[in-house]
């Protein structure tokens, strides 16, 4: 499951790299490499905390 829309949404919505992965409750190092691809296949539990602390639905994360 690609996140190819997390950066992109997660400066819409006003965070920072840090502030989102506070807010997520998981590492920064772990959304940085979320974001540059370096992990493709994040695990469903941390799209559910990404997907609640930027307020959107797991769909609008997944790349389809």
């Amino acid at each position: 499951m690609h996140l190819k829309n997390l950066s992109k949404i997660r400066k819409e919505k006003g965070f920072t790299q840090e502030s989102l992965a506070r807010k997520a409750e998981i590492s920064f190092h772990t959304l940085v490499k979320i974001e540059s691809g370096g992990i493709e296949n994040p695990r469903i539990e941390t799209v559910v905390k990404l997907a609640k602390a930027l307020g959107i639905g797991l769909d609008d994360l997944i790349e389809k």
